[in-house]
């Protein structure tokens, strides 16, 4: 088992150099879930995020490009697929006041940060107000009933504890529009 960090990825014969620093993973992750992006829009944000080197890659090895992109942002791993507990930009500020104490540092303000050790700072995340949240949703996911103290912590912080749904421009202006009709309010379940 190597434990080198990886800078390049190798497909169509060759190493390809990558940007592997977590902000520009977090920018794809992003991408991902942008319900306005088709799904070749979000694999070229991928592949030109990532790959320093894009313009030079043949269309011909895209797909060997894209599969080496993904295993590299999974950090190796079978994808877990699921319900959505999570939401990178959503929960960034829950994110980063976590990862920060796990790491001891502000890690916004390094220069360069692997998103392998991003994303293993990420796994430790234990005790956190994200960690609360996070369990909060898994449980209401799965139907299980909230502890007094729960539903007390998620009715106070709905805004923080209710994933979001990602909706198109078209979606929002019909959300908008039957705000207005309807006169307004929040109807998300709690």
């Amino acid at each position: 088992m190597s434990c080198a960090l990886p800078r390049a990825l190798e497909f169509a014969g060759r190493r390809w150099a990558i940007r592997a620093d977590y902000r520009q993973v977090l920018t794809i992750l992003e991408a991902f879930d942008d319900p306005e992006l088709t799904d070749a829009e979000k694999a070229y944000v991928c592949l030109h995020n990532l790959y320093v080197d894009f313009g030079q890659i043949d269309p011909g090895d895209y797909g060997e490009a894209y599969r080496a992109a993904v295993e590299f942002i999974d950090c190796g791993a079978e994808g877990g697929g699921g319900a959505r507990m999570m939401d990178w930009e959503q929960d960034a500020p829950l994110i980063f006041a976590a990862v920060n104490r796990v790491a001891g540092r502000e890690v916004r303000a390094d220069a360069f940060l692997h998103w392998w050790t991003f994303l293993g700072l990420f796994m430790e995340i234990r005790d956190s107000t994200f960690a609360t949240v996070l369990m909060l949703r898994q449980k209401k996911a799965r139907g299980k009933p909230l502890e007094p103290w729960e539903r007390d912590f998620w009715q106070k912080n709905a805004g923080v504890c209710r994933l979001r749904p990602r909706l198109t421009g078209a979606e929002q202006a019909e959300k908008a529009r039957l705000e207005l009709v309807l006169g307004g309010g929040d109807y998300g379940e709690d």
